[in-house]
């Protein structure tokens, strides 16, 4: 389905690149009509014999997309963008690029870290600049400011749609299936299509709650397997917060508007929430989990990390500790990359919904 849709947005002008996760400006790929249909792995066993060619303790997210990309995975699309979400999947832009299955173009692209520091502002800039002029030399053509300023105007349009939607999950009469089907759409899709298709499930929000089920709070780095969410509603469970790395961290919700668009842009990308990728400071991250659970009602928290995912992993026991003193549960979950949810984990999440009835 992906490949075909490429092939249509292809025929209509525009060229596509495959992004490595988490964060990367959305907003200058549009801008420049480039779409970005983002690679997650994908999850399931490696598609192809180049996963062997990474240490068993990397990731499955990085295992995973080598042995996609050498195996020709991305063919239908004219470069790869690798963004600097942690050394293993920086150190994919070298290995794709010689161990062969990336045709086009390999561009890379590194967020600030630490903060909003002066330096930090300087330094994303200067990123933007050099992936601004790589993408007109893909597409052809020079950016025009007056379409990176209709870019950020658009996403900040759907950053309001799915935060409406992630905030008022308990009035959404639609299941935790179909709500991050929805989302993850946004992952592949022209932003326009995309937008099309949140403002439509933003109008179903009832006044009132309607889910039933006990409310929790997610973290991690991304909703796979998909059989997670199903397990989760089979335990009388729903979402009712989201810290996914590939879902919640990503919905910019307040950025000043106005001003030069490389500016403004910089500005949406220091205001996005606090993400270990970007190494934002644990206690900050910790306050953000904190409000996150109590403007949801949170009754319990799920910790759903990849295996040797460091940046996640390394919060954890800060996570498990902050929320013990609160007296919510903490179930951790970890896997790697799994097409299936195991039957051990969904007998995890059904002793953890029952302890969760049991206290409501």
């Amino acid at each position: 389905m992906r490949r075909a849709y490429i092939e249509r947005q292809r025929q209509a002008g525009r060229r596509a690149l495959a992004v490595l996760p988490v964060h990367h400006p959305r907003e200058l790929l549009t801008a420049h009509g480039v779409l970005g249909v983002e690679l997650w792995g994908p999850p399931g066993p490696p598609r192809g014999d180049g996963a062997g060619r990474l240490q068993a303790y990397v990731c499955a997210v990085a295992r995973n997309a080598l042995a996609f990309l050498q195996a020709g995975g991305a063919r239908a699309v004219d470069g790869v963008l690798f963004p600097h979400t942690c050394d293993s999947i920086q150190g994919l832009a070298a290995l794709a690029a010689d161990f062969g299955g990336v045709a086009g173009r390999t561009l890379v692209f590194q967020h600030p870290r630490g903060g909003a520091r002066p330096s930090a502002r300087a330094f994303a800039l200067a990123e933007l600049r050099n992936l601004s002029s790589a993408l007109a030399e893909l597409t052809g053509a020079p950016l025009d400011p007056a379409r990176l300023g209709w870019a950020l105007g658009l996403h900040a349009e759907i950053d309001a749609c799915r935060a409406a939607l992630l905030d008022g999950r308990a009035r959404l009469p639609m299941d935790d299936a179909a709500l991050y089907a929805l989302l993850r759409r946004g992952e592949w899709l022209w932003p326009e299509e995309h937008l099309a298709e949140l403002g439509a499930a933003r109008a179903l929000l009832a006044p009132a709650p309607v889910q039933r089920g006990v409310p929790v709070l997610v973290t991690g780095y991304v909703p796979e397997p998909a059989g997670l969410l199903p397990a989760l509603a089979g335990a009388g469970l729903y979402l009712a917060a989201d810290d996914y790395a590939a879902v919640g961290r990503r919905v910019v919700r307040a950025v000043p508007a106005g001003g030069e668009p490389f500016l403004a842009l910089v500005e949406r990308m220091l205001a996005a929430p606090p993400c270990p990728t970007r190494g934002t400071d644990q206690g900050e991250r910790i306050r953000w989990l904190v409000g996150l659970a109590e403007r949801s009602g949170a009754r319990g928290v799920l910790v759903h990390v990849q295996k040797f995912c460091e940046p996640e992993l390394f919060d954890v026991p800060a996570i498990k500790a902050a929320f013990a003193g609160r007296g919510l549960p903490v179930l951790v979950l970890e896997g790697e990359l799994e097409r299936e949810l195991s039957g051990q984990a969904e007998t995890r999440l059904e002793a953890f919904g029952e302890m969760l009835r049991r206290a409501a």
